[in-house]
């Protein structure tokens, strides 16, 4: 607007009260209204007070939670005062709309700015909210950068409510009081949001997203319950960054805990940048002048080539449901009211530019009650918010696993193993009737048992992170690439037979399992989803003696380097587990290796030679009451 004169004339001759301020508004014009809980909640008000006196005017705004809800003064008007358009990406078919279905543009957050700065959309009048004006003349849009800058600088008019309690963020969150044209002086405490609901199975998802992080990643992350679980599994991690559209009070405690440093991103390290912060009383006096946080407007920080330059970019968002194939709905959720508006896609493209780089969708396997299935054959009567060519890890609290690179049918298989077991039936049914199976896939009653977290082991073996962890039904296709990898004698010792065939009928065992009378635990390395499996150790319970009879094989390369020991270690402390009494071999007599794995438990091992075979048992001790 550039005006001349001195800022601080400027600022005294344009203060207003409310009343004044809103007078200034004429029928017709289009209304920003600043974000989340940065909204001026003084100004919004006096708007609403005095919406009668207005016809058509069109409020702009992202979805709201409505500290003053001008909804309702759309509908009882009919629109005829007021009519409201909020930006959000969600699905969209939620009770958090009640109605006002109608009000919804769906857009990206990134292309937001693009839309209001090159006034396609026109902005007439602008609602901000500001601190008080420093030495020079600078304001801060505090809390709320969004796209709240790209409105203030291509509306006609700006009103801003001036509130003391707004923290002054660094970065690009200032505004000069010559770009603003009235000032309502007004203090009051921002917009809160409580504490998140704890959610039993959010801690077990957590579980599984934080396997896939590594230290030095940096995050985004969309809000609500789930995501407070895994911030609070992440407090093992060392030297992770934050570039995230919402800032919350569980963030600012990695950050207080010395787990964010912002070191390592590879991009604005040392600078925690986000463009929105959503939480308390507590987490905006920490933001006030904090050198280590900048706040950056959405077509920045949720722009995906920025969001890709941070290296081992991680983004984590939850979803509402997902289909077979990998199409995502995602929708604002109670608790979550923000959660349609936090660039999902924006970031999932970023992540998946960035090196070392993953997006994360995160789900509960069922709804609250229990009764329907998140996952689900096809979307129905919901808006894709995530094509399945964007979609990377799925999280439920049953597992996680790789969509990345699969086929149809990989997906089915793959996601219908972390769906609650009571839908897998359902769900295999569908997908066989959809096409997505072909004729030889079956579901054995091993399907619906529970993958055992707790097994998972991770190592460091010559500089490599070697995870030790029970088979999946995802393993099927690695599974095979193992047995068609291994040396001819190893293939004879595994199978006592020549074999150059592992179609999935002669080897199914090794991966249709219950992890009870039958398990295999193997040695991976790699992407998961992707990983190469260099060992595999399998039991199966003899259940006539109580007794389960083991088998290993391992990559040539890899033999000699304790994989073995550590898998039969893991096998014989889930068998006793399981109320199995002890393990058994038969192998051959040239097989000293295994003779060396049984005695490596410290048991008392019975061995028996039987010509050029041998048998083994090691029967466990029993526990002392």
């Amino acid at each position: 607007m550039g005006r001349s004169g001195y800022w601080a004339d400027h600022y005294q001759e344009n203060r207003l009260s409310v009343k004044e301020a809103i007078s200034k508004i004429q029928s017709g014009q289009r209304i920003f209204i600043g974000s989340y809980c940065g909204e001026p909640q003084h100004l919004v008000k006096g708007l609403a007070d005095g919406s009668a006196f207005f016809t058509d005017l069109e409020i702009v705004r992202l979805f709201s939670g409505e500290s003053t809800s001008l909804s309702s003064i759309a509908k009882k008007s009919k629109s005829q005062n007021l009519n409201i358009r909020s930006f959000y990406l969600g699905s969209a078919n939620s009770q958090s709309f009640k109605g006002d279905l109608r009000f919804i543009t769906p857009i990206n957050i990134s292309d937001v700015h693009r839309l209001i700065r090159s006034r396609l959309l026109p902005i007439q009048v602008a609602f901000i909210q500001v601190t008080p004006p420093d030495d020079f003349g600078w304001m801060s849009l505090g809390i709320s950068v969004d796209i709240t800058e790209s409105a203030a600088v291509a509306a006609d008019i700006v009103i801003a409510q001036v509130n003391q309690n707004m923290p002054r963020l660094l970065g690009r969150s200032y505004i000069h009081v010559s770009d603003i044209d009235y000032f309502v002086e007004y203090d009051e405490p921002l917009i809160e949001i409580g504490t998140y609901p704890d959610v039993a199975s959010a801690d077990t998802m957590a579980r599984y997203v934080s396997r896939l992080i590594d230290d030095g990643s940096t995050m985004q992350m969309s809000l609500g319950t789930t995501t407070e679980a895994n911030i609070r599994a992440m407090m093992t991690k060392n030297d992770l960054g934050i570039h995230t559209q919402f800032l919350s009070n569980t963030i600012m405690r990695l950050v207080a805990m010395g787990v964010v440093t912002n070191k390592k991103k590879g991009y604005n390290n040392g600078k925690l940048i986000a463009s929105n912060a959503i939480g308390n009383k507590d987490l905006y006096d920490l933001l006030d002048n904090n050198a280590a946080i900048e706040f950056h407007p959405s077509k920045y920080v949720n722009d995906p080539r920025v969001i890709s330059r941070n290296s081992k970019m991680i983004a984590m968002n939850i979803g509402r449901e997902i289909d077979l194939t990998g199409q995502v709905a995602a929708d604002a959720l109670p608790f979550n009211n923000f959660s349609g508006v936090t660039g999902i896609l924006d970031f999932f493209r970023g992540a998946s530019m960035s090196k070392g780089g993953k997006s994360i969708l995160m789900l509960t396997a069922t709804q609250t009650d229990g009764t329907e299935s998140r996952i689900v054959p096809q979307l129905v009567n919901s808006a894709v918010v995530v094509p399945r060519s964007e979609v990377q890890y799925v999280v439920t609290e049953y597992g996680s696993v790789n969509l990345f690179g699969k086929s149809l049918q990989e997906r089915a298989i793959a996601l219908i193993s972390i769906a609650h077991p009571d839908f897998r039936d359902w769900l295999f049914e569908e997908a066989r009737k959809m096409g997505l199976l072909g004729p030889e896939r079956s579901l054995n009653e091993d399907m619906h048992s529970i993958y055992p977290l707790k097994l998972e082991e991770i190592h460091v073996i010559d500089n490599k992170k070697i995870t030790f962890r029970p088979v999946k039904p995802t393993d099927e296709r690695s599974i095979q690439e193992h047995y068609y990898g291994l040396e001819k004698d190893d293939v004879i010792s595994r199978f006592f037979n020549e074999r150059s065939s592992f179609v999935t009928q002669q080897i199914e065992s090794t991966f249709l399992i219950d992890y009870i009378k039958d398990l295999t635990i193997v040695a991976v390395e790699g992407e998961p989803g992707y990983e190469r499996i260099l060992a595999v150790g399998e039991y199966y319970l003899d259940s006539g003696i109580n007794m389960a009879e083991i088998a290993f094989s391992v990559v040539k390369e890899w033999q000699g380097k304790g994989l073995s020991s550590t898998v039969i270690r893991k096998l014989s402390e889930a068998a006793k587990e399981n109320g199995i009494d002890g393990l058994t071999a038969y192998t051959s007599t040239a097989n000293r290796r295994m003779v060396k794995l049984f005695k490596s438990l410290g048991y008392e091992v019975k061995i028996v030679t039987e010509g050029d075979m041998i048998s083994l048992d090691c029967k466990f001790p029993e526990e002392k009451e």
